[in-house]
């Protein structure tokens, strides 16, 4: 399958290969896409680098701490110099301090709930707004939340509130940007065993929760969530903009 033969794009957030901005790079790379990656700091470089490096040595790869203007500004510079176009944007970042994640929400201190929203829900602005010129020709920004943007679920804490943030941002930003003929979307998936997931309390707990009780009984696999990420990226998608989509097994529409 190449629906994305010809495209470009660029993804924020790989970790390592259990992330789930790596399962939607893998199927945009099936796809056809041509991608470029980033990471934060040192520590996630060569993880990066090895991951990426399977699309071949030429594909690009660079450091972006997207709390940076410069840095959100330098990475867009490169792509352009080396694509000269930009079809497709994966932002799959998120953060907070761990503090802010264990204990009473009623607790967060406004450095926590700052830093939350700076990296988790601000930097899809930064990002978007950064990416949109290199995007003449239109294109597909896909961001990753989570259920608990819409309800409370234990130890999300600020996390929860900046997700809200982040679909919200999206509605805005399918708005501002529809007329340029680039749509944003969110993926809102089901528990995954990811870097960012399990430094939430009680992770284990919650895998096999959703298991027992989403209509489909299981949790959702990388490669569905590869495949929904494709899907939002292709022209299959032309007509779909500043949605949510539930990826988690049916998980959303339960109620007890």
């Amino acid at each position: 399958m190449s629906i994305l033969q010809g495209k470009f794009g660029v993804v924020f957030g790989v970790a390592n290969k259990r992330s789930i901005a790596w399962a939607i790079a893998q199927a945009w790379h099936r796809a056809g896409a041509k991608l470029a990656f980033t990471y934060q700091g040192e520590r996630l470089k060569e993880n990066v680098e090895e991951l990426a490096g399977t699309f071949g040595p030429d594909t690009l790869i660079l450091p972006c701490d997207v709390t940076s203007d410069a840095q959100i500004d330098s990475v867009f510079a490169t792509i352009q110099q080396r694509f000269g176009r930009l079809d497709l944007m994966l932002h799959s970042v998120a953060f907070a301090p761990r503090e802010a994640l264990e204990g009473d929400f009623l607790n967060t201190s406004r450095e926590a709930f700052r830093v939350a929203h700076d990296v988790s829900a601000y930097s899809l602005i930064g990002l978007s707004r950064a990416a949109a010129p290199l995007m003449d020709q239109g294109g597909s920004i896909v961001a990753m939340s989570y259920y608990g943007a819409e309800k409370v679920v234990p130890h999300y804490n600020v996390m929860g509130v900046a997700k809200a943030a982040l679909e919200a941002s999206t509605r805005y930003l399918a708005d501002s940007l529809g007329q340029r003929k680039i749509r944003v979307n969110c993926i809102s998936a089901g528990p995954m065993n990811t870097l960012a997931a399990r430094g939430i309390a009680g992770f284990t707990d919650m895998l096999k929760h959703y298991e027992a009780h989403a209509p489909l009984r299981r949790n959702v696999l990388p490669e569905e969530l590869g495949a929904t990420g494709t899907f939002l990226a292709s022209d299959g998608a032309a007509a779909i903009t500043g949605q949510v989509l539930y990826v988690d097994c049916g998980y959303q529409i339960m109620g007890m």
